[in-house]
């Protein structure tokens, strides 16, 4: 027999008389989070009669659903399931006693808390949330157990309450909420329709606002990868964030052990309007929406990633300090990294051609990431591809070691400004050899990173030296008849050292394989790195000069040089000078702008050399 029941009215048994003030004033700014409380409870209550239906085999076919009824005359919003149901019992027990209890023992621990976001789900507070828009909540609940019956329980926000039974025929819950003056924006479809749709999005059970259903059952995660098409997750990523670009990659999760996890995150097209300094992944719990804000879930350098993770096994009120901590969080964010390193992987593997433009995308962000865990490095590394000037626009390292073995084994030449360093890159394109271009700001620590982890290998800038490769046999060391002793070599250096006076300035005589180039600046790959690094580490202090030292190389095999020669022997030292200072100032625009002192002299003179012509 079931109890029978007549009104009563009672205290609820707790010594804070003012936890229903608390509640909404500590609360406010979260306060459409009781949607998403009730909701949650109600879908709850469905799994149970779900679960109590294949435990005892009862047998009943209804249709799960969860009803959302708005009544702007009465003022009410009403959340109604047909899931388990209360019996009286179960009211006292689970509203009366249990909530409010443990709401009690919260306030006292959490009194002086600061991060108010914390409070939410440390007590009862799924159904006790209504408070915070409602001064006056109504249940109407009806067991699901044979002969039971139904149950009315009111509260106007104080400490009383009174329980009758009523008339209620259907078995399950209503919850009914007499919405504050100031709350009635809550009886606006249009904005519950809002709420529900963030967080409720994705629940595995209908949900209906005014008899239209609003939410996805299914999402797109709750499925196996064999199961979806590329169209389909195109699709997903397009309901998700309406006003992208179709993303670069994606990857489905499906982990039962030893955690549960599903999910389906997005590397996005990267504009100028993206924040890769947010999160940009929905966390859920059971399909209910729980943060879009959760840094702590995603590796650092995988920060653009979108999407939805699904995490069942963490709290639905879970809290930020919550998630620094948590061991599985951490356990999270590594079979993140991995799936993220075994799907550039196998994008590599699968087709060069597709992955090259999704590489220009997200390569600063794999730089990172294999500076930062080391077992994301040993994933990737041979499969990281750089842009390159030879044939291939596009190589790995390994590939450009074994090309380059037989002319420079074990070193990497690259380029960090394609522009300024073109004179340099063309020289090496003219001798069959290629360099890398290495132009972004991570590619400094990159590429030291890349020499601390193969210490076999250098990279050298092809600014730095000029490489065997690029030289002839040297005639200019041969002694030239009635030049007092002197080779043609010892003449130029001579020439050039009289006529550039200026300090750190190094003269080198060379004969290179292709004699359009006069001359060229050279700086040391080490001493560069230093004065590159001190620059970014000064803060404020004096700069150092990047070309306090520097070497001008001078290509003997140039006409021009060889004209410089020739102007001195027959008597005309002046043009001789200015073709020295033009050569000079033509080789430092590949490091830097003529600075304004050296600038009117350098106009004066190509007017000058101009009209010789």
């Amino acid at each position: 027999m079931s109890e029978e029941i007549e009104k009563e009215e009672g205290s609820i048994s707790i010594h804070t008389e003012n936890i229903f003030p608390i509640i909404k004033k500590w609360l406010y700014s979260d306060k459409d989070i009781f949607l998403r409380e009730l909701v949650s409870n109600a879908v709850d209550a469905i799994h149970k009669m779900q679960n109590v239906n294949l435990m005892e085999g009862l047998q009943i076919a209804d249709e799960y659903k969860v009803d959302i009824h708005l009544d702007k005359e009465a003022g009410t919003l009403t959340v109604a399931d047909n899931g388990i149901g209360m019996t009286a019992e179960e009211v006292r027990k689970y509203i009366n006693q249990v909530a409010f209890s443990s709401a009690e023992d919260f306030i006292e621990k959490f009194k002086d808390l600061e991060d108010k976001n914390q409070i939410i789900g440390h007590f009862g507070l799924g159904f006790y949330s209504s408070f915070m828009v409602a001064d006056h909540v109504e249940i109407r609940s009806l067991s699901y157990q044979k002969d039971a019956e139904a149950v009315h329980w009111q509260c106007e926000g104080t400490t009383t309450y009174s329980l009758e039974p009523t008339d209620k025929k259907e078995r399950g819950t209503e919850i009914v909420l007499h919405l504050n003056e100031d709350e009635k924006e809550f009886l606006d479809p249009a904005s519950v329709s809002e709420i529900l749709k963030k967080f409720c999005n994705f629940l595995p059970v209908s949900i209906h606002l005014e008899g239209e259903e609003i939410n996805d059952k299914n999402p797109l995660w709750t499925k196996s990868a064999s199961e979806v098409s590329d169209e389909e997750y195109k699709e997903f990523y397009r309901k998700l964030y309406p006003m992208s670009a179709e993303p670069l990659f994606w990857i489905h999760l499906n982990i039962d052990f030893p955690f549960n996890l599903k999910g389906i995150v997005y590397f996005p097209h990267l504009t100028n309007e993206f924040d890769v300094t947010k999160s940009h992944i929905n966390l859920f719990c059971n399909q209910v929406f729980v943060s879009d804000n959760t840094p702590e879930l995603i590796p650092e350098f995988l920060t653009p990633l979108q999407g939805c993770l699904d995490a069942p096994d963490l709290p639905l009120n879970v809290s930020r300090s919550y998630l620094q901590n948590d061991p599985q969080v951490r356990k999270i964010r590594e079979v993140i990294s991995g799936r993220v390193a075994a799907k550039i992987v196998d994008l590599a593997k699968k087709d060069r051609e597709i992955f090259e433009p999704i590489w220009e995308d997200i390569h600063s962000f794999v730089k990172y990431g294999m500076m930062r865990e080391d077992k994301f490095y040993e994933k990737v590394k041979d499969h990281v591809i750089y842009r390159a000037t030879g044939d291939d626009a596009y190589t790995t390292l390994p590939e450009y070691l074994e090309r380059a073995k037989e002319k420079h084994e074990n070193k990497v030449y690259y380029a960090n400004d394609e522009g300024a360093q073109a004179t340099y890159l063309k020289l090496f394109k003219s001798q069959g050899m290629e360099a890398l271009i290495l132009d972004a700001m991570i590619d400094n620590h990159f590429i030291q990173f890349l020499e601390s982890k193969n210490t076999d290998i250098k990279f050298e800038r092809v600014d730095s030296d000029i490489t065997e490769n690029l030289l002839e046999a040297d005639p200019s060391q041969e002694i030239v008849e009635g030049a007092d002793n002197k080779t043609k070599g010892q003449r130029i250096e001579q020439m050039f050292k009289d006529s550039l006076d200026i300090k750190g300035l190094t003269i080198r005589i060379e004969t290179l394989k292709d004699d359009s180039v006069p001359g060229m600046i050279l700086l040391n790959e080490q001493s560069r790195r230093f004065k590159e690094m001190t620059r970014m580490m000064g803060q404020g202090a004096e700069m150092p000069d990047m070309f306090s030292d520097h070497t001008l190389m001078v290509n003997t095999a140039s006409p021009a040089v060889n004209k410089v020669l020739k102007l001195q022997d027959d008597g005309d030292t002046e043009t001789a000078a200015l073709l020295i200072e033009q050569i000079y100032d033509l080789a430092m625009l590949s490091h830097q702008a003529i600075s304004k002192e050296r600038m009117p002299a350098f106009l004066e003179r190509s007017g000058k050399l101009l009209g010789m012509i």
